[in-house]
C-alpha cells in the first residue's frame, strides 16, 4: 500500500481566452525614452561608445499575487543587483486575460508584461504587431538569457521565425491523481487499487459499507463539475494527454478509439453512485469541502492542494490518512500520467514600452547565475541549507522572504531551477511527500510527455484549441452523467471537425511528422 501522508497543520498553496485587440496604437516602437533615444536597439560601436547614464525606472505588469510586489524583499534584492528600480502592477486573479487585452490595446507603457502561458493570446499579440521582436535585443544585450534558456524553448516560442517572449518553463511533470482515504481502505481491509477493476471495487465498498459513517451524505469519489477528464483513470485508457499518439498520428481524445471505453467506464461509475451524483454542480471548492470534511473517500486534486486538505481534515477527522493512487492499469494494461512540458508563464515587451533595451538588460541581469539563485532560494545558511544534496528551506525566513520569488522571474535557469524550485515544495512535509510520490517515485514509462507542450506556434491549433477543448469537456460531462448517449458520438465528431478540429489535426500532424526525421 502506498504510504499515507501524515496529517499536519500547514498553510494552503494557492484562459479565459478572449479575442485580442488590434495592433497596439501609439508609437509603434519608436517613441522616445527619457533620455531622448528611440526604441530601436543600438548596434556595433554605437552601442559601446556611448557611456551609460542613470538607469531609467521600469514598469512591469505581472500575474496576480497575494502581496504587493513592490515592497517584497525580492524586489529590493533585484534593484540592488540589477541597478533598476522596477514598479510592478498586477493583473486580476480572475478574468486576467480580459484585463490584459484591455491594457495591451490601450497602449499603456509597460516595459515588461508577464502573463500565464496562453499561446493563442501570445501569438495573436505577436502577429498583430503588439510585441517587440526580442531576437536582436537578446543577441546584443542578453548573454545570460541565451545561457539560461534551452534552444527548444526558444524555438517553441517563435512566431513566424521571430521570438517575442521569454518563457518560464514548467518545473515538474505530474500535476495530480486520485487522492484516497487510506484509513477507509484499512478499515475495510482493502489494498490500494492498482487497476480500474480494483478501483471500482474500492469505490463500491466505500459506497456500500460507508467507512466514514456519513449515511446518506456518503460520497465514494467526488470531482468538480468541469472535470470530465479524470486524471489517472484517463491514462488507464491510453489517453493521458489531450492529444495522444494513435498509430503514428497525434489524435485528440474525442477522436481516439479509446474514448468510448473511457466514457463507458466513468459513466458506469456515475450510474452506480460511485462518482458524486452532484458532481455536475460542484465547484472546485465544493468538491474539496466534501473531501476535507470527511464526506468523500476520494477526490482528484493537484499535489499543491494537499496542505489545505490536510489541515482541514486534521480538524474534522483527526484519524484520517490519505495517499495518491498510483498509476492505474486499464483493461488493456495501459497506464500513465500526463507529463507537463512547455511553459508556465511568458514575459514579453510591448511595442508601447519606452525602454525595450533596458527591459532586456534587466531580464539579463536577473538571470546572472548568482543573482538568479539568490532570487529563487536566498542565501545558504540564512534561507536554505543543503541536506543530502537537496535544497531545504529554513523557516520562517524562507517563506517570509522567498515565497513569491517565482513571480519575479522573467525566464529561468532551465538547467538548475528545477532543483532550486523543490526547496519551495519542501516548505511543507506533507506537500513534499505528495509531490515526491507523483514526480520522483514513478517509473519513466508512467510519465507520458505532452508532446504539444513544446510544439512551435501553429496558427490553426492556437486559434481553435480552447474552443475545441471546451466542446469536448462539455460533451464528455454530459456522456458521463447520462445526459447524452454515446450513440451520438459520430455526429459530435463531425461537429468537432467542422469547428476547427480538421484544420488543427492537419497542422498538428504535419508538425508531428517532422519529429521522426
Amino acid at each position: 500500500m502506498t504510504k499515507p501522508f501524515k496529517l499536519i497543520s500547514t498553510i494552503a498553496m494557492s484562459a479565459l481566452l478572449v479575442s485580442v485587440m488590434a495592433a497596439c496604437s501609439g508609437n509603434n516602437g519608436t517613441a522616445n525614452n527619457e533620455s531622448g533615444s528611440t526604441n530601436a536597439p543600438k548596434t556595433g560601436s554605437e552601442a559601446t561608445a556611448k557611456p551609460e547614464g542613470p538607469k531609467p525606472g521600469l514598469k512591469r505588469l505581472n500575474v496576480w499575487a497575494g502581496e504587493d510586489y513592490n515592497v517584497y524583499p525580492v524586489a529590493k534584492l533585484l534593484e540592488e543587483n540589477t541597478g533598476y528600480k522596477m514598479q510592478t502592477d498586477m493583473l486580476p486573479q480572475d478574468k486576467w486575460a480580459e484585463k490584459l487585452n484591455l491594457i495591451m490595446s490601450s497602449g499603456e507603457a509597460y516595459d515588461i508584461v508577464t502573463s500565464y502561458s496562453d499561446m493563442a493570446l501570445y501569438s495573436d499579440y505577436a502577429q498583430k504587431g503588439a510585441l517587440v521582436d526580442l531576437g536582436p535585443l537578446i543577441e546584443e544585450f542578453g548573454p545570460n538569457i541565451k545561457a539560461a534558456l534551452k534552444p527548444e524553448s526558444i524555438e517553441a516560442l517563435k512566431v513566424n521565425g521571430k521570438l517575442y517572449a521569454i518563457p518560464t518553463t514548467v518545473t515538474y511533470e505530474i500535476n495530480s491523481s486520485i487522492l484516497i482515504r487510506t484509513d477507509w481502505l484499512e478499515k475495510l481491509g482493502l489494498s490500494m487499487p492498482t487497476t480500474t477493476d480494483e478501483l471500482t471495487n474500492v469505490l463500491t465498498q466505500f459506497k456500500e459499507k460507508d467507512p466514514g459513517g456519513n449515511g446518506d451524505r456518503n460520497v465514494p469519489l467526488t470531482i468538480k463539475g468541469d472535470q470530465s477528464i479524470i486524471d489517472n483513470i484517463v491514462g488507464a485508457f491510453g489517453m493521458p494527454n489531450a492529444w495522444n499518439d494513435v498509430d503514428g498520428q497525434l489524435v485528440p481524445r474525442v477522436l481516439d478509439p479509446s474514448y468510448k471505453d473511457y466514457v463507458a467506464y466513468t459513466g458506469s461509475l456515475y450510474k452506480n453512485g460511485l462518482i458524486d451524483r452532484e458532481f455536475v454542480a460542484n465547484k472546485d471548492a465544493t468538491a474539496k469541502e466534501k473531501f476535507a470534511s470527511g464526506v468523500a473517500g476520494a477526490i482528484v486534486v493537484h499535489w499543491a492542494d494537499i496542505p489545505a486538505l490536510s489541515e482541514s481534515l486534521a480538524k474534522t477527522k483527526p484519524e484520517a490518512t490519505f495517499a495518491f493512487v498510483p498509476p492505474l492499469k486499464g483493461p488493456n494494461g495501459e497506464f500513465g500520467f500526463a507529463a507537463n512540458a512547455g511553459f508556465d508563464r511568458l514575459s514579453y515587451i510591448p511595442k508601447s514600452s519606452k525602454h525595450p533595451e533596458e527591459a532586456i538588460k534587466w531580464i539579463n541581469a536577473s538571470l546572472e547565475p548568482e543573482t538568479f539563485k539568490n532570487m529563487a532560494i536566498g542565501v545558504e545558511g540564512t534561507h536554505y541549507k543543503v541536506v543530502d544534496g537537496a535544497y531545504e528551506p529554513i523557516q520562517p525566513i524562507f517563506t517570509d522572504e522567498r515565497n513569491l520569488a517565482n513571480n519575479f522571474m522573467a525566464g529561468t535557469d532551465e538547467t538548475n531551477y528545477p532543483q532550486y524550485w523543490q526547496a519551495r515544495v519542501r516548505k511543507n512535509p506533507v506537500m513534499f511527500e505528495a509531490f515526491d510520490f507523483l514526480n520522483n517515485q514513478q517509473p519513466a514509462e508512467a510519465k507520458v510527455t505532452n508532446l504539444l507542450g513544446l510544439a512551435p506556434y501553429m496558427q490553426q491549433y492556437a486559434k481553435n484549441n480552447q474552443q475545441l477543448n471546451t466542446m469536448i469537456g462539455d460533451y464528455t460531462v454530459k456522456l458521463i452523467a447520462g445526459a447524452e448517449s454515446i450513440d451520438g458520438l459520430e455526429d459530435f465528431q463531425k461537429k468537432y471537425m467542422e469547428a476547427g478540429g480538421e484544420a488543427s489535426s492537419k497542422e498538428v500532424n504535419e508538425w508531428y511528422a517532422t519529429l521522426a526525421k
